[in-house]
C-alpha cells in the first residue's frame, strides 16, 4: 500500500523542472575575515615547535614511496617466479 503512495511521490518530483540558473548561485559571495578568524589564523610562537619540518617529512615521505615500490616490485617478482614454476 505504501509503495504506490511513494511511487507517485517520485514521479511528481521528478516531473517538476528544475529552477532557473539565477536562483541558486554557483559560487558563494566572498566575505572578509573577522578580526577573530584573522587572529586564529595567525602563526602562534608557542607552538612553533611542534610544528615539522617540511624537507624532513619530504625526505620521509620519499623514502616511504620508495619502499613501497621497492616491496610491490618483489611481491610481482615473486608472483610471476610461483606462475613460471607451476606451467
Amino acid at each position: 500500500m505504501a509503495q504506490p503512495a511513494f511511487l507517485s511521490a517520485l514521479r511528481s518530483r521528478l516531473r517538476t523542472p528544475p529552477p532557473p540558473p539565477h536562483v541558486q548561485p554557483r559560487r558563494a559571495y566572498h566575505v572578509e575575515l573577522g578580526a577573530r578568524e584573522k587572529a586564529l589564523l595567525e602563526e602562534d610562537v608557542a607552538l612553533k615547535r611542534f610544528k615539522s619540518f617540511k624537507n624532513n617529512v619530504k625526505q620521509v615521505s620519499k623514502i616511504g614511496n620508495f619502499l613501497t615500490l621497492v616491496v610491490v616490485a618483489g611481491c610481482s617478482y615473486q608472483i610471476a617466479a610461483l606462475a613460471a614454476s607451476t606451467q
